[in-house]
This record gives structure tokens, C-alpha cells and sequence, in this order.
């Protein structure tokens, strides 16, 4: 099969019978892990597949052409931070998303809910929004289903994310419900706000699962939203607090429920484990601000484990950090990277950056092509046992 890179894809383009902009071409799976290509109007996207965040519409200390670079084939930026600065009608001035930060394959734009969900003590919600002071300037801002797509509209993502309201890990199951309710009746406003303004631009709806750590509320979310098709399907409200084991149990309770031929994507999600662990139960998309927070803090993932670059023993370390990775940090010493932190040079977490977001992408051409293969399993537990031995090990 091969990893495509975007905008190309072997032998001929299926049919779209979705009829959404974006679609999904199944090319096999190995148990619940699955091979498949994401069609978009900008390109194509190998799935299983890391999306790196590029919040500002910027990838946090990393130029795009690098991004590019690593492997990544599409970016996520964020509907409620481009909203606050610098506006989306000067993103839409400026071009815009795709025109403005000069990335040329997809691009998804997440609508705001989770940024709402961190707001917590300082957001008023009910059933028209959310509202709250901006961050920015202190101004009062209200964000609905309709202004969540008219915002999206205007930087002209290739997949919008409707608004969702996410509750903390743990609540009461009637909180949860609660907002699982709202999001489904929010999900439909989006949806029916993004038909009346019309197709004028290409553009595909994802909605998203909510139900905390419940089965039975994940399980109601997403057949209800099922009905209602949308071009896609993400399960979101996870990995804000709650244990890994509850959090793959939950993605456990709600794949069975979407369709096989929608794509499915884990939001904020996440460690390097937690992308095999949620390819192994059906997701094919996932995104996360850790590759580039942690380079950021001088922690390397690699095949031994993380490596933290503050540590002592790094100091007069000669090798790479992996001698197969063909990113520029891997090109120098680990030494010389311990040496950067320690000076504060800004290169030092440029580069740490480059190596993880390198390092994920890696993984899911790894994780691709082990499907590819019926290997999956085997690729799975060999990562696996490397990190906890390079943990065991004081990688650390």
C-alpha cells in the first residue's frame, strides 16, 4: 500500500458516496486497528495518522516548512484562540488559514469547547453558549453553535469541529449527562447552521462523543449522532484528568457505535502509548500539544523511553538521541542539546520540538505500516516493552 504523502495517494480515487467533502477509503485492518486514506479537498491523509497543533496557527517554536518535514500531512488550529487574535476576518483577510500560515494540506479547526472546559471558574453556560471574559483584551465574548461555524467558516479549515461542552473527570453522572445532552442538541444547531449557510465553501462537519467515563452515555452520544450524519466522528471530553485505563476503557464503549466508514478521531490525545493503545481499539486520528510542550521542557521521546536533557548523565554524552531519526536535533550530540538548555539558546527547544514531533510521526508511519502487514500486535508490544524498559532502565 505505501504511505502516501499529502495531496497524492496510489492507484485510482473511490467514489465519494458520503457525500461529505472528506471521506474515508478503507484499505484493511488488523483486529480493531485500521489501515485507511482521509480524502480531502487539499489532499490525501494516511490514517492512522498525528495531527501536531498549531493552536495560533502557528506550530508552538516550529516554522511550517519544518513541520512539514516531520512527516505531518495535517495540522490542527484552534476556533476559540483565532477568534480572540487576531480575529477571523483578518485570517479571512489575510487569505485565509491555509494562505496565512503557507501550509497547503488540511487543516482542522477545533471549535472552542475544551478551551470553554479550562475556562472553568470564569465561563457562564447555558443552552445558547458558553460566555466569557477574553483573555486577551477582557472583552465579554459569547460563543454558540452558530458562531463556533460562522467562525470556522471564516478560516476556512477543511474539517470543523462542532461545539461540544465538556464536563471534568470525575462529575456526577447527572452533570455529565447533563452536558452530554447539550452537546447533541449543540451538534445539531452546528449542523443545521453549516446547511443554511450553504455549500459555497468545501468544508466537513465532525461531530463529537461526549458521556465522561460512562458506557451507556457514549453509547447513547454516538448513535444519536450517527443518525444525523456527519462526515466524521471524534470522541472527545477525555484526557482531562481521568487514568489511562478509564480513559482507553471509554474509547472502548463508544467505537463499536460509530460507522466503519467514517473517520474517527481521539481528541488531545496524546503519549506516545496512548496513540498505539487508541489505534488498538479503532481511532485513526489523534492530536496533542506534547510532542512540542515537552521538547519545549528538554524531554526527548524516543524508542528508550523519554529522555529528560537536564539530566547530569547527558552532559558528556557523545550519540544522538536516535541514531535512526533523521531529524536535525539527531544530527548533534545529546550532549550539545543538554548543553543548549542549560545556556537557555531558544535552539534547544526548537530542535527538541523538531525530534518529537519527528518521533510521532514516525510512530504512525510505523503503526501504518504494521497494520499493513498484520504485525500490528507484535509492533504494539515491542514499543511497548522499549519504553518501559528505558523507564526501568532511568532513561528516565
Amino acid at each position: 500500500m505505501g504511505d502516501g504523502t499529502p495531496g497524492s495517494a496510489e492507484g485510482s480515487v473511490p467514489g465519494n458516496a458520503s457525500g461529505h467533502a472528506v471521506f474515508l477509503e478503507r484499505l484493511g485492518a488488523d483486529g480493531l486497528a485500521r489501515r485507511s486514506r482521509l480524502h480531502t479537498p487539499r489532499g490525501v491523509v494516511e490514517l492512522p495518522a498525528f495531527m501536531p497543533v498549531g493552536t495560533v496557527a502557528a506550530v508552538k517554536g516550529v516554522e511550517i516548512d519544518r513541520v512539514r518535514e516531520t512527516g505531518a500531512q495535517m495540522v490542527l488550529a484552534n476556533t476559540y484562540h483565532l477568534a480572540l487574535r487576531p480575529g477571523e476576518e483578518t485570517v479571512a483577510a489575510l487569505g485565509g488559514l491555509h494562505a496565512m500560515m503557507g501550509w497547503t494540506g488540511p487543516i482542522l479547526t477545533d471549535s472552542g469547547g475544551f478551551q470553554v472546559f479550562s475556562l472553568a471558574d470564569r465561563v457562564e453556560i447555558d443552552e445558547r453558549g458558553a460566555r466569557f471574559q477574553s483573555q486577551v483584551n477582557g472583552d465579554r465574548i459569547e460563543l454558540t453553535p452558530e458562531r463556533a461555524v460562522d467562525i470556522q467558516r471564516r478560516l476556512g479549515s477543511d474539517v470543523a469541529m462542532v461545539l461540544d461542552h465538556v464536563p471534568p473527570l470525575p462529575s456526577p453522572r447527572d452533570v455529565v449527562a447533563d452536558a452530554m445532552q447539550r452537546s447533541l442538541r449543540w451538534a445539531e444547531r452546528c449542523q443545521q447552521h453549516a446547511a443554511r449557510l450553504g455549500s459555497d465553501v468545501v468544508q466537513s462537519l465532525f461531530a463529537i462523543v461526549q458521556g465522561g467515563l460512562d458506557s451507556d452515555l457514549r453509547r447513547e452520544s454516538a448513535e444519536w449522532l450517527v443518525e444525523r450524519d456527519f462526515a466524521g466522528y471524534a470522541v472527545g471530553g477525555l484526557s482531562v484528568g481521568e487514568p489511562p485505563e478509564a480513559m482507553y476503557a471509554a474509547i472502548e464503549a463508544t467505537t463499536p457505535h460509530l460507522p466503519e466508514d467514517r473517520p474517527r478521531y481521539l481528541m488531545g490525545v496524546g503519549t506516545p502509548t496512548d496513540l498505539l493503545e487508541g489505534v488498538a481499539r479503532g481511532i485513526d486520528m489523534f492530536d496533542c500539544v506534547m510532542p512540542t510542550r515537552n521538547g519545549r521542557n528538554a524531554l526527548a521521546f524516543t524508542d528508550e523511553g523519554p529522555m529528560r536533557l537536564r539530566n547530569q548523565r547527558f552532559v558528556l554524552d557523545d550519540r544522538p538521541l536516535e541514531a535512526d531519526c533523521p531529524c536535525p536535533a539527531c544530527r548533534r550530540s545529546r550532549g550539545y542539546l543538554a548543553h543548549l538548555f542549560r545556556a537557555k539558546e531558544m535552539l534547544g527547544p526548537i530542535l527538541l520540538s523538531i525530534h518529537n514531533l519527528t518521533y510521532y510521526q514516525r510512530l504512525m508511519a510505523g503503526i501504518r505500516a504494521a497494520i499493513e502487514s498484520g504485525g500490528f500486535q507484535e509492533f504494539r508490544r515491542c514499543k511497548l516493552a522499549g519504553w518501559q524498559a528505558g523507564s526501568t532502565a532511568g532513561a528516565p
